[in-house]
């Protein structure tokens, strides 16, 4: 934490860059996304300090945690799995501060009803998805919340070309799906239509190549920009593929895409199926 501190007031100063990746850092986000979301949060315009984070298991490694301790932000985060929820309940930081977490297995059908229920004023400072499924789904449907700034996984495995996204399915999960663990989710260019349709900005990925973040149209300013898909897509180069035992088997690149080839995949552009 202490370290944390003093790498958020190096990145507070930090106004013109040419990308996100410059200001990551790391204290409980999986990867970087830490050091994003404090450049971010010193850098836009906040009605209210709130966050809400979809699957963020026993909110370990999360992307708001260190935003919660280091910022004293208010949260709602959710999880399918009881136990971890349990785990979040029975932990410090839940009595330490605002944190309210639901166990919840989220579809299209029940978001928005779930959202209502969240203490938060409509306007949230930040809403992350991060389902390893149905997100482009999920996104699309939610309308009871107007974030600020939207973090949302994308999967590099299906590349940039293509905006495609999983069919959706009310009871997808990523393991069941397909062995090799890559089946999920939706490309980078399917999550930048929608969120260019729900009127948010694309200001780039972070440098694992993971998460991409995009800011409602009306809180951008001269420091936090907009870019081009080809400017902030990054490939990802983390190496989760798995045989049919479970194990990792470390495939990267465009090898990964040829182990899910012939599964079915929906293209926004054209309405329709097809595989990959």
């Amino acid at each position: 934490m202490l370290l944390g501190k003093l790498l958020s007031e190096s990145v507070k100063a930090k106004k013109r860059i040419n990308s996100i990746t410059k200001v990551e850092f790391k204290v409980f986000s999986q990867f970087d996304d830490d050091g994003i979301i404090q450049w971010l949060v010193n850098n836009l315009e906040f009605p209210n300090k709130t966050f809400i984070e979809f699957g963020v298991e026993n909110y370990r490694e999360p992307n708001t945690r260190f935003l919660m301790m280091n910022d004293n932000w208010s949260g709602f985060v959710m999880d399918g799995s009881e136990q971890n929820v349990s785990y979040i309940i029975d932990s410090e930081c839940y009595w330490k501060y605002e944190l309210f977490a639901k166990a919840v297995f989220i579809d299209r059908e029940n978001i928005n009803e779930i959202l209502s229920s969240c203490p938060f004023d409509k306007e949230v400072g930040i809403l992350h998805i991060d389902l390893d499924g149905n997100d482009y789904w999920i996104w699309k449907e939610i309308e009871v919340i107007s974030p600020i700034f939207v973090v949302l996984e994308y999967n590099g495995a299906f590349g940039i070309d293509r905006a495609i996204t999983i069919p959706y399915n009310k009871n997808f999960v990523r393991t069941n799906s397909h062995y090799s663990n890559l089946y999920w989710g939706a490309s980078l260019r399917a999550l930048h239509q929608l969120s260019k349709q729900r009127w948010y900005s694309f200001i780039g990925c972070n440098s694992a190549g993971n998460n991409a973040y995009f800011v409602r149209k009306d809180k951008l300013n001269d420091i936090v920009r907009e870019t081009s898909i080809e400017q902030g897509d990054v490939v990802s180069k983390f190496r989760e593929s798995r045989d049919r035992s479970g194990r990792l088997t470390y495939i990267a690149g465009n090898e990964r895409i040829g182990l899910i080839k012939g599964m079915p995949v929906y293209n926004i552009d054209t309405n329709s199926l097809e595989d990959i």
